[in-house]
């Protein structure tokens, strides 16, 4: 399969090249950056020194169409949603790591993004790429969008226990702490060295639009409205998020019965790890352990005193809460083995 990447000089696309270019079954043909066009990819990405001699192409859609099977589009939101019609019309699978065909309802883009989405009817075509909720559908996909990452990192930890119907889903209440790549390459005032080292800085307690993507999904699973209190931290990390969910039981609760609620969903998923250990440093999930990997790592406690559970999540953003989820979402669409180009384990230490 021949593969063409749009915005491939940004964090995002980095990953995709760096997963991609050594894939076995697929060929990165195109890598577009308005900005780089003609620089090669080392000079933006120094770690894929070696690895090869590509170079950055302007945006070509004609170019892109001729010489691929698939697209992936890692551009800032709404941009892609320009992009990706013509891409479907000439017949080409496409991925897309932004915002733009996450949500189902057209009116939701008004409410969480601000602007009136100009190609609504794909939002019904448009498959939510999370493998673990959606991995049929995926299968049989033109186009996927790639879930958000903190998205990800919290639906993976409510899904069993709403779909199970244990928890009150009108009382979710979802903290995550992400690194700083997750603002992107652009820099600003904020992620400026000296104001983004060494803060626990919240920047969105309120509103988060990730938030419009988990009630989207839990809302499903639970068939009926599910309301979540979504916070946002920036944290003195570079790569990760580790999302706390507090939910409130409905029903009395052991640790056996939590442990086979995330079995009943996760028992055969290759990139879901439950971690509640006795020992060790690491006795629950921590981003620090998944780094460079496509591992999900969930964990929990039961709060007996407040009738509360306490669940955890620890991801890589750039890799299950992007461009590893997006290589796993292709290889499912292309019908090989969804673990291709993704069995590393996480870096220690990093």
């Amino acid at each position: 399969m021949k593969i063409g990447i749009v915005g491939a000089s940004g964090y995002t696309g980095g990953e995709l090249l760096r997963i991609l270019l050594l894939h076995p079954k697929v060929e990165v043909a195109v890598a577009v950056s308005r900005e780089y066009a003609g620089e090669y990819l080392f000079r933006v990405h120094p770690n894929l020194r070696g690895v090869t001699d590509l170079k950055f192409s302007p945006l070509d859609v004609s170019k892109i169409t001729g010489q691929c099977d698939v697209v992936f589009t890692a551009t800032p939101h709404g941009a892609s949603v320009k992009l990706v019609p013509d891409f479907l019309k000439m017949g080409l699978k496409v991925l897309d790591l932004g915002a733009d065909f996450r949500l189902k309802s057209p009116a939701d883009y008004k409410t969480w993004y601000g602007w009136d989405h100009t190609t609504p009817e794909l939002l019904k075509e448009a498959v939510y790429g999370l493998p673990e909720l959606h991995r049929n559908e995926i299968r049989n996909a033109k186009l996927v969008a790639v879930p958000g990452c903190m998205s990800t990192a919290a639906i993976l930890e409510l899904a069993p226990l709403v779909k199970a119907g244990v928890v009150d889903t009108g009382r979710i209440v979802v903290d995550e702490k992400i690194g700083s790549t997750g603002a992107g390459g652009k820099p600003s005032l904020s992620t400026h060295h000296a104001e983004r080292f060494g803060v626990v800085r919240p920047y969105k307690l309120a509103g988060h639009r990730h938030t419009a993507e988990i009630e989207q999904e839990l809302s499903a699973l639970a068939g009926g409205q599910v309301i979540v209190s979504m916070s946002a931290h920036a944290v003195n990390m570079v790569r990760g998020i580790l999302s706390t969910a507090h939910l409130f039981l409905t029903k009395p609760l052991t640790a056996t019965d939590v442990w086979k609620t995330f079995r009943g969903l996760y028992a055969s998923e290759p990139f879901i790890r439950l971690v509640k250990d006795i020992k060790g440093v690491y006795r629950l999930p921590d981003p620090k352990i998944v780094i460079g990997s496509n591992f999900c790592d969930l964990g929990f406690e039961l709060d007996s005193h407040a009738n509360r559970l306490v669940v955890v999540s620890a991801i890589d953003n750039l890799m299950k809460g992007a461009a590893g989820q997006a290589v796993q979402d292709l290889n499912i669409m292309i019908g090989i083995d969804e673990k291709t180009g993704l069995e590393m384990p996480g870096y220690h230490p990093v």
